[in-house]
């Protein structure tokens, strides 16, 4: 497909991103991979650098005053590589950093990829911002897994995301006034626990697959891999505080859960029954347009453990 990911680990630092090529560049030659694949490696050499630099600060030989590398530097250096390397499309970008100083996830998104938290959140004792007013979800799912984030898209109209791109040298007036830079970043970080769901993705997932149907899988993928114990936080809560964690199995199955998703991003998108949430927002702006959305897609998972408590 035209998608690309990434992903690169750290001692303290993890970082993925998703980036998805705009297939309509086929017309004029231009393989869509390209570019993408050029704003995820542009992001990998910039992270090195800057993960470099904070080893040698640490040493007492690098520049003082060296940050956490931010996401949005990480994609303005990028998309400046590939202008640089002259290399020619356009592409939608998320990238995220998980701090595991601060128990953080900053990320940086331009277009319609995302990224989504699914967060146990006990209904019995959840603030009144988070509690179903009327039924306890647990009641009605059994499970108290919910959406506890969920990022912002960019559009300059419907079907029309914002884009990072460049037209080739020769052009540079005409790219600025085309697409996207670094400053149009939707940029924040995001608070995570131990055992929430980080779900990344292309539109190819959120177009074909609702926030309810995603939030379900999850919850079959962590009752048939024994993560969550009767449902809700108690059982999980009790094994932690025994300094028993799960942490070696659970790095090995989110690639199964993100599989998962993606497989039925692809089943959903081929089916003319039942519309999914492209075809009715495509509705609400007027445009006839029923069943799925048929698309590339690449999904990438996450999930936040503790390490075995040291006996």
């Amino acid at each position: 497909g035209d998608d690309e990911e990434g992903g690169e680990d750290a001692e303290v630092y993890a970082w993925a991103g998703v980036a998805d090529g705009v297939g309509s560049w086929r017309e004029y030659g231009v393989d869509p991979r390209d570019f993408s694949r050029a704003l995820m490696e542009g992001c990998k050499e910039s992270l090195k650098e800057k993960l470099d630099e904070l080893d040698k600060e640490e040493e007492g030989k690098g520049n003082i005053g060296s940050v956490i590398p931010r996401p949005s530097v990480l994609l303005g250096e990028a998309h400046e590589k590939a202008k640089e390397r002259d290399v020619v499309g356009s592409s939608t970008a998320c990238v995220m950093l998980f701090d595991g100083k601060a128990h953080q996830v900053h990320f940086s998104n331009l277009g319609d990829s995302g990224i989504i938290v699914l967060r146990h959140i006990d209904s019995s004792v959840a603030g009144v911002l988070k509690r179903d007013r009327v039924l306890k979800r647990e009641e009605k799912t059994g499970s108290d897994l919910r959406v506890s984030f969920v990022s912002q898209q960019q559009l300059k109209s419907f079907n029309h995301p914002y884009q990072f791109g460049w037209l080739g040298k020769g052009n540079e007036e005409d790219s600025s006034k085309s697409f996207k830079s670094s400053e149009d970043l939707c940029t924040s970080s995001i608070h995570v626990r131990r055992g929430d769901i980080l779900i990344m993705a292309t539109d190819g997932l959120f177009d074909n697959v609702d926030v309810d149907d995603i939030t379900a899988l999850a919850q079959k993928w962590e009752k048939a891999n024994g993560f969550v114990e009767g449902n809700d936080l108690a059982g999980r809560e009790r094994r932690w505080e025994k300094g028993i964690t799960k942490d070696y199995k659970e790095g090995m199955r989110p690639a199964d859960l993100a599989k998962g998703l993606a497989d039925l991003a692809r089943e959903r998108s081929l089916r003319d029954d039942i519309d999914g949430p492209f075809a009715l927002l495509a509705k609400e702006n007027d445009i006839m347009w029923s069943g799925g959305m048929p698309d590339d897609c690449t999904v990438i998972v996450a999930h936040v453990v503790g390490e075995q408590r040291k006996r």
